[in-house]
C-alpha cells in the first residue's frame, strides 16, 4: 500500500498515514553529501542533472565536464533495519567530450544536459545521456569472472606459437574483483540544428523523444541513421519567430501521447495517431494572464522551464520562474493548484534580469504517489509543496546541516517589516547558490538536489 504524505510546514515534518489508518511522525534529515566542499569550484564540476532510476537503486549525476557519476544504495544493515542504505559511487565514466563544428564554426559544450534511465530488462542498467547535439546509449554491467585457460594464446594475451599446442583445453570461468563497465552501445547524432534541451522515454520501451529549441524528433532505440520530426516549429523566415520549445515529455503510460512546453508558457499536448507531424496540437494549456501583474519582465517569467506527468498520469507539472502550476489534463483553460515558489522575488526582477539570473530554468519532481512536488530557489533553498492539504515548507541545502542524521528546519523569509528571529531577509539572499535540478526516490522518501557542485541527499528519520 502507497503512503499519503502530508508536510507539516510548521514542524518541518512529515505524516504517513500507514495501512489501517495508524499514523508516524517522520522529519527530514540529512544523510549524505557528495562532491568536494571547497568555496573554489571547477567549471567542469558543476552538476547539470540528477536521476534516479525505476527502482530508486542507481542514482546518476551529469555534470559540465561531460562526466556521468552513478551512485548505487547499499543494502539496509542488519543492525540498524529502520535506516535505509547510504548512496556509494558505483560508476564513474566520461559520457562526451567537447567538440567542434567546422561548418558553423561552433564549439559544442561537453556539458550533460540530461539523462534518462531505460526500464530495466535484465542485470544490466540501460540510460540515455545527452549533450547539447549527441545522445548516447550507456550499458552500464557488472563483471565478477574471466575466462582462462585459452588454447590459442597465452594468459597475458600473446598468442601461441601454433606448433607447441598438443591439447585441447576448455576454457574456464574463474572468479575476479568485481569490476562495473560502462560502454557505448548506441550513438544518435547528426539529427539536432539546435540545443537538446529534452529526451524522455517512451512507454512502449521501444521509442524515445528529443527536443531542441525548435523541433521534436522521434527515435527508435535500435536505430541510430535515422529519426522521424514529429514537432517542427521553425519559421519559414526566422524574423517570424515568437517562441521556443523548452521541454517535452512522454506520457507515462499512454505510448502515443507527449507535451511540449513553450518560452510563451504554453503548453501543447499532442496524440501520434492523428499524424505524423504533429504542429496541431490535440489540447493547448494556457492560463490567461493577471493584468495587475504585467509588467515589463511577464514574458520571461512566464517562460515554462520544466513539464513532468504526474506518476499515476492523470496530471501534469509545470514550473515558470516564480510558481508551479498542477494542470488537470481533462482542464486546458487554468492549472487546478498554483504553488508560489519565490514571490518576493517579483520586486526584485529588475536586478535579477540584470544579473541573468531570470533566465535560469528550474526544473521540479514529484514524489512516489503524486502528493507532494518539489522544486529549488536560491540560497540553496528546495520547497515543497504537500497538495492534499495544500501546506508548503522551505528547507536549506547546507554546509551547516551536513552533521549526520541531523534534522531539516524549515526556513523562513522575511518580505519586509520587523524581521523576526530565524527569518532570513529578502536582501541577504545569495543568487549565486541556487538549486536547480532536483530527483525524488520513486518509492521512498529520499531526495537528492544539486547544489553548486555538491550533490545533498536527503531521507526521512523515523522516531
Amino acid at each position: 500500500m502507497k503512503l499519503s504524505v502530508v508536510l507539516c510546514p510548521n514542524l518541518g515534518r512529515v505524516v504517513c498515514a500507514g495501512p489501517g489508518g495508524g499514523s508516524s511522525d517522520v522529519q527530514w534529515c540529512f544523510s549524505q553529501v557528495k562532491g568536494a566542499m571547497d568555496d573554489d569550484v571547477a567549471e567542469a564540476d558543476i552538476i547539470s542533472t540528477v536521476e534516479f532510476n525505476q527502482s530508486g537503486e542507481l542514482l546518476a549525476t551529469g555534470d559540465k565536464g561531460g562526466r556521468v557519476v552513478i551512485f548505487q544504495q547499499e543494502p539496509e544493515s542488519k543492525n540498524q533495519p529502520l535506516r535505509r542504505g547510504e548512496y556509494n559511487v558505483y560508476s564513474t565514466f566520461q559520457s562526451h567530450e567537447p567538440e567542434f563544428d567546422y561548418l558553423k564554426s561552433l564549439e559544442i559544450e561537453e556539458k550533460i544536459n540530461k539523462i534518462r534511465w531505460l526500464p530495466q530488462k535484465n542485470a544490466a542498467h540501460f540510460l540515455l545521456s545527452t549533450n547539447d547535439k549527441t545522445i548516447k546509449l550507456w550499458k552500464i554491467s557488472e563483471r565478477d569472472k574471466r575466462p582462462e585457460g585459452y588454447n590459442l594464446k597465452e594468459e597475458d594475451g600473446r598468442y601461441k606459437d601454433p606448433s607447441t599446442i598438443t591439447a585441447l583445453r576448455v576454457p574456464v570461468l574463474t572468479p575476479m574483483d568485481l569490476m562495473v563497465e560502462a560502454s557505448p552501445r548506441r550513438v544518435f547524432a547528426n539529427a539536432h540544428t539546435y540545443h537538446i534541451n529534452s529526451i524522455s522515454i517512451n512507454s512502449d520501451c521501444e521509442t524515445y523523444l528529443s527536443a531542441d529549441d525548435l523541433r521534436i524528433n522521434l527515435w527508435h532505440q535500435e536505430i541510430t541513421d535515422r529519426s522521424f520530426n514529429i514537432v517542427d516549429i521553425k519559421p519559414a523566415n526566422m524574423e517570424d519567430l515568437t517562441e521556443v520549445i523548452t521541454a517535452a515529455e512522454f506520457h507515462p503510460n499512454q505510448c502515443n501521447t507527449f507535451v511540449y512546453s513553450s518560452s510563451k508558457g504554453t503548453i501543447r499536448l499532442c496524440d501520434m495517431r492523428a499524424s505524423a507531424l504533429c504542429d496541431k496540437h490535440t489540447k493547448l494549456f494556457e492560463e490567461p494572464e493577471d493584468p495587475n501583474n504585467r509588467s515589463f519582465f511577464s514574458e520571461i517569467i512566464s517562460s515554462i522551464s520544466d513539464v513532468k506527468f504526474s506518476n499515476n498520469g492523470r496530471y501534469m507539472m509545470t514550473r515558470d520562474y516564480l510558481s508551479v502550476k498542477i494542470w488537470d489534463l481533462c482542464m486546458e483553460t487554468r492549472p487546478v493548484e498554483t504553488y508560489q515558489v519565490h514571490e518576493y522575488l517579483r520586486s526584485k526582477l529588475c536586478s535579477l534580469y540584470e544579473n541573468d539570473c531570470i533566465f535560469d530554468k528550474f526544473e521540479c519532481c514529484w514524489n512516489g504517489n503524486d502528493s507532494v512536488v518539489m522544486t529549488g530557489s536560491y540560497n540553496n533553498f528546495f520547497r515543497m509543496f504537500d497538495r492534499g492539504y495544500q501546506q508548503d515548507v522551505t528547507y536549506e541545502a547546507s554546509r551547516e546541516n551536513s552533521r549526520p542524521r541531523s534534522i531539516l528546519k524549515p526556513r523562513k523569509i522575511s518580505t519586509g517589516g520587523k524581521r523576526k528571529k530565524d527569518e532570513i531577509s529578502v536582501d541577504s539572499l545569495d543568487f549565486s547558490k541556487k538549486i536547480i535540478h532536483t530527483a525524488w526516490h520513486p518509492l521512498d522518501n529520499i531526495i537528492a538536489v544539486a547544489t553548486t557542485n555538491n550533490l545533498y541527499i536527503f531521507q526521512d528519520k523515523l522516531n
